[in-house]
């Protein structure tokens, strides 16, 4: 009896199915473990179930007389996270759209060159790229010296170890993920409409805001993404930029993995952070599937 396409299909993608399954899932199957177990006393974890670790996320007690209280300190740095990645989208987007709407009216013959130069970051290492914007914006750095030379201010701007740092260290590294999306969106657009809303006496703020920004919103959308997620769970900017006291999600988890050695509460806020991900993929999802015929 002949074997059918569909189990053949299955066999054939079992070992690839089997490696996703080991690479993918199994790790995260021991963060989900962890996070309901016990801290271990130097690290590690014990195999005693608990939901302290959930408990911890939101909550603390008081080792005094044990009452319980919001962790005012996680919910800040919650709240710093989601803040300075939707900022960061948001900049990406004022600096990504003008930036991509240049490179799609430029010749066939020239666009590959303005393309390279955005692609260019993507070379180096994300280190190195912080360490870059961190000798721009120091103390002595080149955007004090300049503001000084012109007589803007009168002595530097102290940027380092402040949310200003991050924000414009997380601008910097993920503006070409905002530009590309937005470049492919704005490549296809038919330039032929912007026309017919000018003659149609359309100013161009409304030209921008019925006809463009309508009709780009699949870039729009990916780009928001693309950039949001990994500002989220950012660890080397906040890291060098923020100067370890301004901690994002990413730095407090990498915190209790290791000084904090509380296993349990790192793989809960890990979590968390998974979930704030896939919520903002189904906004993506959500908002994607309305330009489909179907839904």
């Amino acid at each position: 009896m002949a074997t059918s396409p569909t189990r053949t299909a299955w066999l054939l993608s079992a070992p690839a199915l089997f490696v996703l399954f080991i690479g993918a899932v199994g790790p995260l199957a021991i963060v989900v473990i962890y996070s309901f177990l016990e801290p271990g006393e130097y690290s590690g974890v014990v195999w005693n179930p608990t939901l302290e670790a959930w408990f911890r996320v939101l909550f603390r007690r008081d080792i005094f007389d044990g009452t319980v209280h919001l962790a005012d300190a996680h919910l800040t740095i919650f709240w710093r996270s989601v803040k300075l990645s939707l900022l960061t989208t948001l900049i990406t987007f004022i600096v990504g759209l003008p930036t991509a709407w240049f490179i799609a009216t430029r010749s066939a013959r020239s666009r590959p060159l303005w393309l390279f130069l955005i692609t260019i970051p993507f070379w180096t290492n994300l280190l190195i790229r912080t360490f870059a914007i961190m000798q721009v914006i120091r103390n002595e750095g080149l955007l004090n010296v300049v503001l000084l030379k012109i007589g803007i201010i009168e002595r530097p701007l102290q940027l380092l170890a402040t949310d200003t740092a991050v924000l414009i260290g997380m601008a910097y590294v993920y503006l070409p993920l905002m530009v590309l999306p937005l470049f492919a969106a704005i490549d296809r657009f038919d330039f032929r409409l912007i026309e017919a809303g000018y003659d149609l006496y359309a100013s161009r703020l409304k030209v921008l805001r019925r006809i463009i920004l309508p009709i780009i919103r699949p870039g729009i959308v990916a780009g928001s993404i693309l950039v949001f997620v990994p500002s989220l769970g950012a660890y080397v900017t906040p890291r060098l930029l923020g100067g370890g006291k301004n901690m994002m999600i990413g730095n407090f988890i990498e915190l209790q993995f290791g000084q904090g050695r509380n296993w349990p509460l790192g793989a809960a806020l890990s979590m968390v952070l998974l979930v704030i991900v896939c919520a903002a993929l189904l906004v993506y999802v959500r908002v994607s599937s309305r330009d489909q015929p179907h839904g």
